[in-house]
């Protein structure tokens, strides 16, 4: 067959990690359906189901149409519907807003790494999906009371700049620190909020996992999220500033696992990288030293805690190898 658009080496790159994303993302949904007892939450997750399974077929005839062998991503055999629920108490919509702001981000990136118009397609209707199922999910949540808005302020009522390089100060542990601004608070409270689901999700895992040093890495990842939520919360605390993100749901007593040990450690490894992109954010668009340092030093624990994953997953062939160049030294001596 002869293609008369192949698609770009960017381009296999970004459409592999999404199938994986996305067939990972459809057993998790399926546990969530399956143990569902909210109407509304299983419309919601059903919802996504289905728009999901159509932009993994269009993935599926691409890679067809390319002659390219498709990504394993996640199968049935990495989901038991049969095991009891999880989590309860809102946690399931709760998980796939989280899982919407991960997929808007990406989306941006891989679009603008798209060049073929089918693959540009098929990021333009998964970011429309992101975009509606996060918007459903968070009024879910909070006509019933599981999610919490952010700290009411005072209105500004004038325009302002800054005046003197004070405003940036806040490592002297004897000096005043001025109050945190807007941005500042916005970014704190959404990084205890995502943290605090985190924390849920992970504990749920260290309950079921089958594979012993798997356990004990969701166990590192439970006190990484607790250190996280703490850190934030103190800062909050200093500036005399009521925490409100709720805890993200609750954790059953289950501990027969509904997924695979590979796909939740594959779950972790994506949330990895959203907190690590969140904390990088956090560090360039706070103004006050002291919350960046404490940004960075964050970030610094995450990212090692995501390699320590890469290897564990390594380690038990979990980890499929994405597509690569051709090796011309090798191919020029033969091997």
């Amino acid at each position: 067959m002869i293609l008369t658009n192949p698609i770009s080496a960017s381009e296999i790159g970004t459409l592999w990690l999404t199938y994986g994303e996305k067939t990972l993302i459809m057993r998790m949904l399926e546990h969530f359906i399956e143990k569902s007892d909210d109407q509304q939450a299983t419309n919601i997750l059903g919802g996504l189901w289905q728009e999901l399974n159509f932009y993994v077929l269009q993935m599926e005839q691409i890679f067809r149409d390319q002659g390219m062998v498709k990504p394993i991503g996640y199968t049935k055999e990495d989901v038991n519907l049969e095991a009891p629920k999880l989590f309860d108490n809102g946690f399931d919509v709760m998980f796939v807003r989280v899982l919407k702001e991960v997929s808007m981000g990406m989306y941006t990136i891989n679009m603008n790494m798209a060049y073929n118009d089918k693959v540009m397609q098929i990021y333009e209707g998964l970011t429309s999906v992101t975009q509606k199922i996060y918007k459903l999910s968070t009024l879910y949540l909070l006509e019933r009371g599981i999610l919490t808005l952010p700290p009411k302020v005072t209105m500004p009522k004038t325009n302002e700049f800054i005046k003197n390089k004070s405003y940036l100060d806040g490592l002297n542990p004897f000096g005043d620190k001025r109050a945190l601004n807007d941005i500042e608070l916005g970014i704190l409270h959404h990084g205890i909020e995502t943290n605090n689901i985190g924390l849920q999700l992970i504990t749920g895992f260290a309950q079921c996992a089958k594979n012993k040093e798997v356990k004990e890495y969701f166990v590192k990842g439970k006190v990484l999220a607790k250190k996280q939520i703490k850190v934030m919360q103190d800062i909050l605390l200093e500036s005399d500033v009521q925490i409100s993100a709720t805890s993200g749901g609750t954790v059953t007593t289950s501990t027969v696992s509904p997924f695979s040990d590979k796909l939740m450690m594959h779950c972790i490894y994506l949330l990895n990288g959203f907190g690590l992109v969140g904390n990088s954010f956090g560090t360039y668009f706070s103004m006050r030293k002291d919350i960046s340092v404490k940004s960075t030093f964050l970030a610094k624990d995450v990212y090692f805690y995501a390699q320590e994953g890469i290897k564990l997953k390594i380690k038990n062939g979990w980890f499929e190898e994405p597509p690569q160049m051709e090796d011309r030294s090798n191919i020029i001596k033969g091997e």
